[in-house]
């Protein structure tokens, strides 16, 4: 397929990419510091009933990215992105005059189905237009953008709260998704021309998920991730819990939210440099390794503490875990998609729907388990980073890869 013409910048194009693909991050992170007011403004009787807010809108993402694709191949990137913000910006409008949990709900679960199609799409738009070491100066510089999004947005949310209340933030989420928009409309071309377009078919997805699940790997690494991802989207559930009301840490805690969040991103950079000298598969098995058994044995403190260990330990223990779990999140999805060459665009977002579809139950338990102490979640991480390392065990043995 000839490339798209090159129209826009390179700084510029960077630049709206960065914006398009932080949308998911952003929508989830800047909400935390708020979970406790929305809860009391909307009467939620469990406060743990809250921590919805945050996988309402990973299950509607799960679903929008396993369309995103294909429907962007079938009618073009740009429609299919127009969409995908008319649907965002539709559960925000929800949220902002939500007056029950179950209204913020639907808005949340739009707002992650509006937000897959930019997600998933600037991928594709930088494979259209750009190829080799281009397309991987560009693809390096927007996640480095996007690793620092977890560290700054629950700051935001923080100060959105002091200058108004909890509907300042989806009020941003609406004027960022607004400027991205209208900045995208104007500025970037279609960059896939019709005549490389593909008929959008229910059949050829069924076929196509049919071939993917045939493939061991592929199926056993994304159920691994999504293992140790549901151990993350607990976190964030109860992060807020865990940070203002165990330990008191009130408008401070997106300053240690930050911190944990900066702890994946180095993790992500050492990774990169890494990983072509000792191989995808050894660094993903010593991070689980690493995962597994900061986890199993900060248990102990933490029963014999009852269950508030202080919060230097408590940070201490996070940071290594987020570290280890920066050399997964990378790595896992790269080894699933190592057999999917020939379906590159459905399998990724295959992967990624089941990843995230097996990460959602296994995080609201363990938010749903929060009884005040940080037990549940070190004790969510050790057991699902074991069940990860035994199912990436059994991955490579029943396939006869090396382990390396």
């Amino acid at each position: 397929m000839p490339r798209a013409e090159k129209t826009l910048p390179f700084a510029e194009f960077v630049t709206l990419l960065a914006l398009m693909i932080s949308m998911v991050a952003m929508a989830t992170d800047i909400m935390l510091p708020a979970l406790g007011i929305i809860g009391q403004d909307l009467n939620v009787a469990d406060p743990n009933d809250t921590q919805l807010i945050v996988s309402s809108l990973f299950a509607g993402f799960a679903v929008g990215q396993m369309f995103a694709g294909p429907i962007s191949d079938s009618i073009g990137r740009k429609k299919t992105i127009y969409a995908g913000y008319i649907i965002f910006i539709t559960g925000c409008v929800l949220s902002v005059s939500a007056t029950s949990l179950d209204l913020m709900l639907v808005g949340r679960v739009l707002q992650g189905l509006g937000a897959a199609a930019p997600r998933v799409i600037t991928v594709a738009l930088v494979r259209d237009t750009y190829e080799g070491r281009a397309m991987a100066r560009i693809m390096s510089i927007t996640m480095a953008v996007f690793i620092l999004v977890p560290a700054i947005a629950p700051a935001i949310g923080q100060g959105l709260i002091f200058l108004s209340d909890w509907h300042g933030t989806f009020i941003f989420l609406i004027v960022m998704a607004a400027i991205g928009v209208i900045w995208f409309w104007l500025r970037q071309p279609e960059t896939l021309p019709p005549e490389a377009r593909k008929p959008f078919s229910i059949a050829q997805l069924v076929l196509g998920v049919r071939d993917v699940c045939s493939h061991r790997r592929s199926v056993g690494y994304a159920l691994a991730a999504g293992c140790v991802f549901g151990a993350f989207v607990g976190y964030l559930s109860s992060a807020q819990q865990i940070f203002q009301t165990t330990y008191g840490l009130g408008a401070l805690f997106p300053l240690f939210f930050g911190m944990a969040a900066l702890a994946i991103g180095s993790a992500s950079v050492c990774n990169s440099r890494l990983v072509m000298r000792l191989g995808m598969r050894l660094l993903t098995r010593r991070a689980l390794i690493g995962l597994s058994l900061l986890s199993g044995v900060f248990v102990v403190p933490t029963l014999l503490m009852g269950g508030v260990p202080p919060l230097w330990l408590f940070m201490a223990w996070l940071l290594g875990t987020f570290f280890c779990i920066g050399m997964l999140f990378g790595n896992f999805n790269a080894l699933a998609m190592e057999p999917l060459g020939h379906l590159a665009g459905l399998g990724a977002a295959l992967i990624g729907s089941v990843t995230t579809l097996l990460a959602l139950p296994l995080g609201w338990l363990i938010g749903h388990l929060y009884d005040g102490s940080v037990l549940p979640l070190v004790g969510g991480f050790a057991v699902l980073g074991i069940i990860s390392l035994s199912l990436m065990t059994w991955t490579e043995r029943k396939t006869g890869i090396a382990q390396t």
